[in-house]
């Protein structure tokens, strides 16, 4: 049984590339979006040019691992792994940045969504890819009073 201190969770996710992505001018690009629009950085102890490259996701637990591979994977546009942040504010500033890095860089791809309003959540999202083949989905659950994501239907 997990110690309720700290419960299991996700920390990372990986994803076969094709090597060339991997060189040096790739981890360089990779490094320069994730690092502006996510505040991501590299976790340089893991990497190997043309092999491996680690985006560390704000701490040493969370991370996108990144390995070249002989059959690198493709991914139709609904695969993607999701974010979540705090507010619809700091969704936006989030957005906002992808978009600006857009207009310098037209390999950024940005989908935006409305927004979800299921009553007990208005759920706020859009969906972000550059140069991986997976799409990341940012989101934001702004929980009407009283719910929130420990609430479970029957408890």
């Amino acid at each position: 049984m997990a110690d309720p201190a700290r419960a299991p969770r996700f920390n990372h996710v990986a994803l076969s590339v094709p090597a060339e992505l991997l060189d040096a001018r790739g981890c360089s690009e990779l490094l320069a979006f994730y690092g502006e629009v996510f505040g991501w950085s590299e976790m340089p102890t893991l990497a190997e040019v043309g092999k491996r490259f680690v985006l560390r996701a704000w701490d040493n637990e969370s991370f996108v691992f990144l390995e070249a591979g002989a059959e690198p994977m493709r991914c139709p546009e609904t695969d993607h792994f999701g974010m979540s942040v705090a507010t619809p504010e700091e969704l936006g500033a989030l957005l906002e940045r992808a978009r600006s890095y857009r207009e310098r860089d037209p390999r950024v791809e940005i989908d935006e969504s409305p927004l979800e309003d299921y009553k007990v959540l208005r759920l706020h999202s859009f969906y972000v890819r550059y140069l991986l083949p997976m799409r990341i989905e940012v989101q934001c659950f702004e929980w009407a009073p009283g719910f929130g994501p420990q609430s479970l239907p029957g408890r």
